[in-house]
């Protein structure tokens, strides 16, 4: 007799027979289920464009939903009914093509329907010894991340869940390199140097290792270069404690590609790990005219992107590469009776390589796509985001009410509404959402309240920027 049949369970009873038949059998009940979900994302990747949306207030939903976790439970059918009824609709689609605020997203559909594989299928990505298959097709696309930035082909690393992961498992591989070079000796404080327009993530990261942050000023270009990072350390005296400069390839605020020669100079003379946060704006590197504002990226050591922003797959996905990923084993990999046979074989474990153990194989989405549609189908979705961004510089200076603030390196545009203060930013932005026209929020740049539009769905048009532009009127 099998020995997962039901009457195999001594002393179940009709609790044993509803758990194996109710949750953990396919039965046709579930396969209703199955149908119906698969309709329904069929029907959310179809939809040209998705519904904005927008959230709603936990009195809102609790008068709407109310109670779904019961001893009996509601049905798979009701529970669906309840999401696509109540909870999506209260929540703003990131891909819709005037989503144009923070950072948005923009997945294709092949890595969407593939995230659906990915789920089902029940996969462990920590270790080669698992997940051998699903490994092998991420470090694929790890390495063509790798030539892209060019890095030499021993580079490696992993998908992590996001940015502020990456980059607090680079520091994290960082300060342990700076500590074995320096024979064990540490300073009364390690000190991470970074740009003051770096990501929120580097001082999240550094609380959490209880390291101490030098916030360095930027040129006019509002970039972090070599010469203002060498007069802050000195300024300072903090030679000795930095361990680590974290420059970032494309700043969230106002999209800036820091001066990453010149840092990268710096940091070869002074012996300090060089890590490029290019979680938004790396995938530029796809298109040739770009490449050059990244001069520098492949003499750091180690650099994060992440797929789920400009490189169109669903969250949560982010790229951490290691120049030299021995570095990183012995900062990050896990030991213990119970994880030896993962070690045996001396295969890549992505486990070994961040802060993480338990993984989902979240790289493979992108690998599919990238697979499906092959990297010139990128370049021409990113080149294409640049280019509204550009055509949206151009709208902007032809109306005289409003006034560009800079010109956008990558993909993002700040711009003034003359006459406007906060308040008006702030009532605009919710008339948009309220209309369901766009999602635009304003963000502080200078000390001011200003308009900002950020670029990387290749949906989005010229036309889709007049028409959030026409309100502000």
């Amino acid at each position: 007799m099998c020995r997962f049949c039901p009457a195999t369970v001594a002393g179940a009873g009709d609790f044993g027979e509803r758990i194996l038949h109710g949750v953990h059998r396919f039965t046709p009940e579930t396969d209703r289920l199955a149908r119906a979900v698969v309709e329904y994302a069929l029907q959310r990747v179809r939809m040209d464009p998705p519904p904005l949306d927008g959230p709603a207030s936990p009195a809102e939903l609790e008068a709407r939903v109310g109670q779904t976790i019961t001893p009996e439970g509601i049905g798979g059918l009701e529970a669906l009914r309840v999401f696509a009824d109540e909870l999506a609709p209260a929540t703003i689609s990131v891909d819709h093509p005037r989503y144009l605020s923070f950072i948005p997203a923009a997945p294709n559909e092949a890595a969407v329907l593939f995230d659906l594989v990915v789920g089902a299928s029940s996969v462990y990505g920590g270790s080669w010894l698992e997940g051998a298959g699903a490994v092998y097709a991420e470090n694929q696309a790890l390495a063509w991340l790798t030539r892209l930035v060019g890095f030499p082909l021993t580079a490696g690393g992993t998908f992590v869940q996001g940015g502020t992961a990456g980059n607090l498992s680079a520091l994290v591989a960082a300060r342990d390199e700076a500590l074995r070079r320096r024979g064990g000796h540490h300073p009364r404080r390690w000190v991470v140097a970074t740009s003051e327009e770096a990501h929120s993530s580097i001082g999240a990261a550094a609380k959490v290792m209880d390291v101490d942050v030098l916030g360095v000023g930027t040129d006019a270009a509002h970039r972090l270069t070599g010469p203002s990072l060498s007069a802050a350390v000195e300024t300072l005296h903090a030679d000795d404690a930095v361990f680590a400069v974290a420059a970032t390839a494309g700043t969230t605020n106002i999209g800036v590609v820091d001066d990453l020669d010149s840092i990268a100079a710096v940091c070869e003379e002074r012996g300090w790990w060089m890590h490029v946060d290019g979680a938004y704006g790396l995938a530029a590197l796809t298109v040739d005219a770009y490449r050059p504002l990244f001069r520098g990226v492949e003499r750091a050591d180690s650099f994060i992107v992440d797929p789920h922003k400009w490189l169109f797959a669903p969250f949560d996905s982010c790229a951490l590469v290691y120049r030299d990923p021995a570095v990183a084993k012995a900062a990050h990999a896990q030991h213990a009776a119970y994880l030896e046979p993962i070690h045996a074989t001396g295969e890549w474990n992505p486990s070994d390589y961040a802060v993480h153990l338990t993984r989902r194989a979240r790289g493979l989405p992108l690998w599919f796509a990238l697979a499906t549609y092959g990297t010139d189908a990128f370049a021409a979705a990113i080149g294409h985001a640049l280019d509204v961004s550009r055509q949206a510089a151009d709208e902007i200076r032809a109306r005289s009410d409003l006034e560009l603030l800079l010109d956008p390196v990558l993909s993002i545009v700040l711009f003034r509404r003359h006459g406007w203060v906060g308040d008006d930013y702030a009532a605009w932005m919710q008339h948009l959402l309220e209309a369901q026209i766009a999602f635009v929020v304003p963000t502080a740049f200078q000390g001011e309240i200003v308009g900002r539009m950020a670029f990387v769905n290749p949906q989005t048009t010229i036309e889709d920027v007049r028409l959030v532009l026409d309100t502000m009127r």
